[in-house]
């Protein structure tokens, strides 16, 4: 097999990139067209299998780079807190982080930490992230945060009342609240003052990719059929994400939905949300020791 195909760049100085949910899809792809460059590829994920496949691959390709795997729980607060510690003392400087965990959860499932799972996997992980590992972006010449969900889309909300969704929960409905809350975290974080690490939102459009194993089994059978006649490959869907990396946008705010920039007035994208979610995620994680503050 030949290396992961990757945008052709000149010489540039390698990169220090962190990928959460790398060892499934397009996190997959994205770590090892990095590693293929001669990246420092640092790789968030939960499952040691897939992670042993993931060096392996790395090795089996000789790819001049490096790729780190840490194992980690991103719906547990605490491995998350712990991991962006673990990142800071063995890295001076990371120069993108890239946020793709996800988890699927047919019906609802609570943390250690007595949180919803999707919630805190596929929000309040990447909001530690972002935050947490700021400090280390910001030395870098050209950082950047490419946050992988569903900017554009506008189905779906926030239970403001509900944000756990003890008193309705739904697959989908978990889903779109939490694409929702990372819409809002991309305006929240560029918000910050004096803030030199661009966001960029990034919607790749159904993409095959991520593990279906969570799922009952007819719906698995769907989306593979489905996947087969309309998914966009990993290739296409991550090929905008290289260049986000490698030219990042000098906009402190960027939301891409596929091919299309999304006007920043969308109503997913309200400054007045993201202020009222800002304050409702540091109400949750003040509950928490080792809170990760913003700004």
């Amino acid at each position: 097999m030949s290396r992961p195909a990757v945008p052709l760049k000149g010489e540039q100085t390698p990169r220090t990139v962190v990928v959460s949910g790398g060892t499934d899809g397009m996190g997959r792809a994205v770590a090892l067209g990095r590693a293929a460059l001669g990246e420092t590829v640092i790789v968030l994920g939960s499952n040691a299998e897939k992670g042993e496949r993931l060096l392996h691959e790395s090795t089996r390709l000789d790819l001049p780079g490096v790729i780190e795997f840490q194992r980690v729980d991103l719906s547990s607060l605490g491995e998350t807190r712990a991991v962006i510690q673990r990142i800071a003392a063995h890295h001076d400087v990371v120069d993108a982080l890239a946020l793709f965990a996800n988890r699927q959860a047919p019906r609802r499932t609570v943390t250690a930490d007595g949180l919803e799972q999707v919630f805190a996997v596929y929000y309040l992980s990447r909001y530690l992230l972002s935050y947490g590992l700021s400090p280390l972006l910001r030395r870098s010449h050209s950082p950047v945060i490419v946050n992988v969900a569903g900017v554009g889309t506008t189905k779906g909300r926030l239970h403001w009342d509900d944000l756990q969704l003890e008193a309705d929960y739904g697959m989908v409905a978990a889903q779109l609240q939490a694409a929702r809350a990372n819409d809002l975290l991309g305006v929240m974080f560029a918000a910050q003052p004096h803030n030199p690490v661009p966001y960029v939102l990034y919607h790749p459009g159904f993409t095959k990719s991520g593990d279906l194993a969570p799922l009952r089994p007819a719906v698995r059978v769907m989306l593979r059929a489905l996947a087969t006649l309309a998914a966009r490959p990993v290739g296409r869907a991550v090929a905008p994400i290289h260049r986000f990396i490698e030219e990042p946008p000098q906009a402190p705010l960027s939301a891409i939905d596929r091919h299309k920039r999304v006007a920043l007035s969308l109503k997913t994208l309200n400054p007045a949300d993201a202020d009222r979610l800002a304050a409702a995620t540091r109400a949750i994680l003040a509950a928490h020791e080792g809170t990760v503050q913003s700004g």
